[in-house]
């Protein structure tokens, strides 16, 4: 397996995978364990973070805890590196999103960042999101909200099972997103050309 979970330091999750035997990999930075992860039942792999918001004598001896002194990365940015050196693929993170607004704005930024190296895919209790590819196919998602949002430009987009499709047409931050749209066939394709594209998907 090549997959990871990632816990960070924003809203709490309701609710954390089922599936956690999918993942090789489960960690947290230090302030998601100190708030919320060490509540849920689950193995932590690994701690990680600039330990400002832990105290480690409070953590079992089974789990291992990696400083990450660096005050010019965040400590979403240091716990991706840490992954990549582990030879991880893809990345779930909860605690994405909520708390305080930059830290979600800098996660988004991160994410583009690593785009190209790791599969990054954020979770919270209304939707899924995630920087796509040039050609995106989405399964199970008929009925649910689909919002396309460029960073900052998206061109030539072309989209199959959508209420309202888009034909070769660009998405522009500010003048033009493509939010609120609806998936009205179970099966999704997305693709454009040039830019980059965050994918958001209601539960």
């Amino acid at each position: 397996m090549s997959k990871a979970l990632l816990f960070l330091n924003g809203k709490k999750p309701k609710k954390i995978p089922k599936d956690l035997e999918s993942y090789s990999i489960i960690t947290c930075t230090d302030g998601s364990y100190t708030r919320y992860v060490n509540k849920f039942p689950l193995s932590v792999t690994y701690i990680s973070g600039d330990l400002d918001s832990i105290n480690s004598s409070n953590i079992t001896s089974s789990i291992k805890i990696i400083e990450t002194p660096d005050q010019n990365k965040t400590d979403f940015h240091k716990a991706l590196e840490l992954l990549l050196k582990q030879n991880i693929l893809e990345v779930d993170v909860y605690g994405g999103s909520g708390k305080e607004s930059d830290h979600f704005i800098g996660n988004l930024s991160t994410a583009l960042f690593f785009k190209n190296k790791l599969r990054i895919t954020f979770y919270d209790d209304f939707s899924k999101f995630f920087f796509s590819n040039k050609k995106t196919k989405l399964k199970g998602v008929k009925g649910k909200i689909i919002s396309l949002i460029p960073f900052f430009e998206a061109k030539n987009i072309y989209t199959q099972g959508l209420q309202y499709p888009l034909f070769g047409e660009t998405l522009l931050l500010p003048q033009r997103i493509g939010t609120r749209n609806v998936a009205c066939d179970d099966k999704v394709s997305i693709c454009y050309t040039k830019g980059e594209l965050l994918i958001y998907i209601g539960k």
